[in-house]
């Protein structure tokens, strides 16, 4: 059973002031951080890269015996994943689907997703949240209700799927939605939430890309080094 990551990295960083994926951390850029935990998982057989057409030649100099095919990304996220799905090998039968953007994800949360994914079919890495969560009215800011903390979660990359269920979820009308797991959600299939970690954060803004720094910091040690 052959499983393919799938790493979207196509942002025009609106947030950041600029793209993102070729920022540096500890001297590597940022997307080199998330493909080196792929390379390390041994669940993964294959890396698809989407990036924009601008970072293309950066993507293909990327050094990673996985990495089987980079491709342009599209308009929105959705089209991206589109753009990888389609140059999946035939023996693929999960993908994992990743943030490129989310450089601190481990290789214990790729093995977990993957191995959940052979059994459930559809995954998403995620943290319980820890503060308490108010519903509120968008132009007036006043607060509608609390909301149940034992029942929020924040939803994290990777999401993995078997192969034939995220090419359902796909084939439906496009539709703008936040991550993968919406589309299979449309389907009224299950969707299971494992757990991913604190430190696989999204960087989106310049003070992310600070705190990334600290939680990379030590990890580089090992990662570069061997």
């Amino acid at each position: 059973m052959k499983t393919i990551a799938i790493i979207v990295a196509g942002g025009k960083g609106k947030r950041m002031g600029k793209p993102k994926q070729f920022l540096k951390i500890e001297g590597k850029p940022m997307l080199e951080w998330t493909v080196a935990a792929f390379q390390r998982a041994q669940s993964i057989d294959g890396i698809i890269l989407v990036v924009s057409k601008e970072d293309l030649a950066k993507a293909k100099r990327i050094r990673s015996a996985k990495i089987i095919e980079v491709v342009e990304s599209g308009k929105e996220r959705t089209d991206s994943v589109r753009n990888g799905l389609k140059v999946l090998p035939p023996s693929a039968e999960i993908v994992v689907i990743h943030d490129g953007a989310r450089p601190a994800v481990t290789v214990d949360i790729i093995e977990r997703s993957v191995r959940e994914a052979k059994k459930c079919g559809a995954i998403v890495a995620g943290v319980p949240v820890k503060d308490t969560v108010k519903k509120v009215e968008s132009r007036k800011l006043k607060v509608e209700r609390s909301l149940n903390r034992d029942e929020l979660w924040l939803a994290q990359t990777p999401q993995t799927f078997k192969v034939s269920l995220i090419r359902r979820a796909y084939a439906q009308p496009a539709e703008k939605v936040t991550d993968d797991a919406m589309l299979v959600e449309k389907l009224k299939i299950p969707v299971k939430m494992v757990m991913g970690a604190y430190e696989n954060l999204k960087v989106t803004t310049p003070e992310d890309l600070k705190l990334m720094a600290a939680i990379l910091k030590d990890r580089g040690r090992c990662i570069w080094n061997t």
